[in-house]
């Protein structure tokens, strides 16, 4: 009866192993631009293994991400008795993307941004590009980045930034304008650890001023500071989204931590510039509804130590980093809750063109330099926006979102505003 089992045990076993599907052959097609040798160094199958349906499918939702690719899906075809053929048929994206981002400066002129992208410089997802910007004064910027250069969980990137705008400097006295200026050159170490979890190293020089440029300066303000920094960042990234062109599906939490090293400073540097550690989480919920429909959330949360009292505070309360209709750089803070959740339709979509419309509400709180962080809680800081927008988007250019929203303040002495920008605003 024993040697009856164990017969029938190897027969069962040779026959499940004679089931399996070997993965012999891997194609790919559709590829005009991305190098076919990328893409294979990428995706983790393997040839003459068993087929892995869990394995295949981390590989599409990992090219989707890509900013080359616009969608991928595969084929598995039988060449012989347990030999398949793979291919994973790929929708490339158009990757050298313009940017223009229209606002009012904070003297009330004209304010914009003029920048130009390439996201698959070389056909291995490299990208490269600067930015001009026009905000009362003139700023530019240059960017490298390979994530992929020593392998596909390692690479670098590298950014040049000369930066000068108009900023308000908020005393007790009530705010002063200042010039803002700081040349900034950063280096950066891309891991990527796994289909999930992504890291950045980076270390920055900068070279830092403010000079009032304002009436009636704050007795014992001083008129201009000038210090040269070092800034250490870590950077953590959780992503588990599904992407279908203009619809996402899941989350992304992405935690910053960043140490400011002030060296020798100019006269009264380290009275107002003190070193401190900046800490960041950002974490993001898209769920798909239904056919046509999107809801997004973000929740932000920030804080500083180490410079709580000083007036130059990190955090900015903006159009374009949390809060839309509220201005440009219109107050600062050492610490700041923001909740921003919208809910994208699409209104018309034929071929590449979509037309999606959108309801948001952005709210937010930020303590202000040398209060507590009850301060976060209180209703003489917190901003309310409800607002509506349109989206024109090109779903075979990479990140090619026209944005156009309108936020309605309806806290205490709030202002409304158009907001324009490429790309989703979250």
């Amino acid at each position: 009866m024993k040697r009856i089992t164990l017969l029938l045990f190897l027969l069962f076993s040779v026959s499940l192993f004679s089931q399996q599907k070997q993965v012999d052959e891997l194609n790919f097609t559709g590829l005009k631009r991305t190098k076919e040798s990328f893409l294979r160094k990428l995706v983790k199958v393997k040839l003459n293994a068993a087929y892995d349906s869990i394995v295949v499918t981390t590989d599409i939702e990992r090219l989707k991400r890509l900013p080359g690719i616009a969608s991928a899906s595969f084929e598995l075809k039988e060449k012989g008795e347990g030999t398949y053929a793979l291919t994973y048929d790929i929708v490339e994206n158009f990757t050298i993307i313009p940017g223009l981002r229209i606002s009012q400066a904070n003297n009330g002129d004209f304010a914009f941004r003029l920048s130009v992208f390439e996201f698959n410089f070389l056909g291995n997802n490299q990208l490269i590009g600067g930015f001009y910007e026009r905000d009362v004064f003139d700023s530019y910027g240059a960017f490298y980045e390979h994530p992929f250069l020593f392998s596909d969980k390692l690479g670098i990137g590298f950014s040049y930034q000369n930066r000068s705008t108009q900023e308000p400097v908020f005393f007790d006295q009530g705010d002063k304008d200042y010039r803002f200026e700081s040349k900034i050159l950063e280096g950066n170490l891309l891991f990527s650890f796994d289909f999930h979890n992504e890291a950045e190293l980076g270390v920055s020089f900068i070279d830092e001023s403010y000079d009032f440029i304002g009436e009636d300066p704050v007795p014992g303000a001083p008129f201009n500071l000038q210090a040269d920094k070092f800034t250490y960042r870590a950077q953590y990234r959780y992503v588990d989204i599904d992407i279908d062109y203009q619809y996402f599906d899941g989350v992304t939490n992405e935690f910053t931590g960043q140490y400011f090293q002030f060296l020798d400073g100019g006269e009264r540097a380290e009275e107002f510039l003190n070193d401190f550690l900046s800490l960041r989480n950002d974490f993001i919920y898209y769920k798909k509804v239904k056919e046509r429909g999107n809801w997004a959330s973000r929740v932000r949360l920030a804080a500083a130590f180490g410079n709580e009292g000083s007036p130059f505070a990190p955090f900015t309360l903006d159009n374009q980093l949390n809060i839309r209709g509220v201005g440009n750089t219109v107050d600062r803070g050492t610490a700041a809750i923001v909740l921003n959740t919208e809910y994208r339709h699409t209104l018309y979509e034929k071929g590449w063109f979509v037309l999606q419309g959108n309801a948001f509400v952005d709210a937010g709180t930020w303590r202000n330099p040398g209060e507590n962080f009850s301060d976060l809680f209180s209703l003489n800081t917190t901003r309310l926006y409800p607002g509506v927008g349109v989206r024109f988007i090109h779903k075979k250019i990479f990140n090619a979102v026209f944005r156009l929203d309108y936020g309605f303040g309806v806290s205490e002495n709030s202002t409304n505003g158009i907001v324009f920008g490429i790309g989703q605003y979250f």
